[in-house]
């Protein structure tokens, strides 16, 4: 087992959960409108929408893995590709950071666990991330693949829920800090690109 590759899964994927977004974006927008709760209900709706996702890579790309090598170089490449138009995509985007709660009426948890989950779940995005970010970090050669991707499964939604719970917990000072500060926005910008560029490169470059 190859733990420097988990170390490295793990950190990718703090970096990538900090990253103002649409789904922490929402989670503070909720925590702002309806409260702290109510925010670990959104974060709980979507983390257990990665689940599903997980589940689908899992049992989909594993067996591809096990029975054709071609096959797997092309997900590699496809998965590096995307990283790349994603890095691409942020570079043409507007670096500023707009944050609203007129769009979020207050609704109760269940509600918001509810919609969390159907937007992770339904957004064909998470599910093209996850196919582009999981294969590069195959870690052992003693595990089956699909028990590989629902460890990485199990430490995307840990580490994503710790820092998206966090962002629900400190939503006020969050929310007053991106409002305030002039510069985050161009800041967490280029650092997106580098990071997608970077996890781009590590893909390609990474064993079966």
């Amino acid at each position: 087992m190859n733990y420097d590759i988990l170390y490295a899964f793990i950190s990718a994927t703090v970096v990538l959960a900090i990253f103002p977004g649409p789904d922490n974006i929402y989670v503070l927008v909720q925590s702002l409108v309806n409260g702290k709760k109510y925010g670990l209900a959104t974060v709980s709706g979507l983390m257990t929408g990665c689940l599903v996702h997980t589940s689908l890579l899992a049992f989909g790309v594993s067996a591809i893995i096990r029975t054709n090598d071609n096959l797997f170089l092309i997900i590699k490449v496809f998965g590096a590709i995307y990283l790349f138009y994603i890095a691409y995509k942020v570079f043409r985007s507007d670096a500023s950071l707009i944050i609203s709660d007129k769009k979020a009426p207050q609704k109760s948890m269940f509600s918001l666990f509810k919609q969390g989950f159907v937007m992770n779940v339904l957004n064909p995005k998470v599910a093209l991330f996850f196919l582009a970010f999981f294969p590069g970090f195959l870690f052992s050669e003693e595990l089956s693949i699909v028990t590989q991707f629902y460890v990485l499964g199990f430490l995307f939604i840990l580490v994503s829920f710790v820092v998206f719970g966090s962002i629900a917990l400190l939503a006020g000072s969050i929310s007053n800090y991106l409002t305030k500060s002039s510069n985050v926005g161009g800041f967490f910008k280029w650092l997106q690109i580098i990071v997608f560029i970077g996890l781009g490169i590590y893909i390609l470059l990474s064993d079966k």
